[in-house]
């Protein structure tokens, strides 16, 4: 933290935040260095990033009962293409009071405008060459987001907006959401995307959003390569062979 600190030329950082759980290290040992480093005036507040919904109650429960600081924070990937954390997490945020930064709004890239059913993709250039898999068209498991792309920019022209633009208005309207963290590479992509920052979508239109991509629905993984130990590593989804008998 000294080093980091040093690098900043700092003396303390306002929101300090994790990413991921790591399932190999207790929660209470996370939020007592956490703690700590508050304690030590380095850190003002710190909270966390891409964690389940049962993760964060779990670490607010450790935390009143250890008599720790508590998450502040969480930092969800959200956006029109994966709306699962409608589900559970926002709720769970809202319930304990917690902000909510949300980040990757454009899907990954795949909500720029470039990406249509019928198009031919370049998977060797710009966003598709840092993750094929994620843009090849020829990948079944893509279709629905293809379509989606394509009904949703169709919706941004019948609004008056770019697909982009109605990409960042879309997270702000949900009340548990506090921030969204935009990447753009260029000033240009940086003026669209402020301006889609004032867009207010009326019902009608978020309406029609949900008739594209319905609430809590996750039209890909917007976690990445990262996946839940229990659902990552079979041993903790198999009874050992001699007593997987059921009588």
């Amino acid at each position: 933290m000294e080093d980091s600190l040093r690098r900043l030329q700092t003396g303390w950082l306002d929101l300090y935040q994790i990413h991921r759980p790591d399932p190999s290290t207790d929660i209470e040992e996370t939020l007592s260095a956490l703690t700590d480093l508050v304690h030590q005036g380095k850190i003002r507040a710190f909270g966390c990033s891409t964690f389940p919904a049962e993760d964060i109650v779990e670490a607010h429960w450790v935390a009143e009962r250890r008599g720790l600081l508590r998450f502040r924070t969480e930092q969800p990937p959200y956006s029109l293409l994966a709306r699962g954390i409608e589900s559970s997490v926002l709720p769970t945020c809202q319930r304990l009071g917690m902000g909510v930064l949300t980040w990757s709004p454009l899907a990954w890239g795949f909500l720029s405008g470039k990406y249509r059913n019928g198009r031919d993709v370049d998977l060797s250039a710009g966003r598709p060459a840092l993750n094929p898999r994620r843009f090849d068209p020829s990948i079944a498991a893509n279709a629905a987001k293809f379509e989606a792309a394509g009904q949703l920019a169709e919706l941004a022209a019948e609004t008056g907006c770019s697909l982009p633009q109605l990409a960042v208005a879309f997270p702000v309207v949900h009340p548990a959401i506090t921030s969204v963290i935009i990447g753009p590479r260029t000033m240009q992509q940086l003026q669209d995307l402020l301006n889609g920052a004032s867009l207010a979508l009326d019902d009608k239109i978020l309406d029609r959003v949900d008739q594209i991509v319905p609430p809590g629905t996750n039209l890909y993984n917007p976690d990445g390569a990262w996946s839940p130990p229990a659902l990552a590593d079979a041993a903790l989804r198999r009874r050992p062979v001699a007593g997987r008998a059921a009588a």
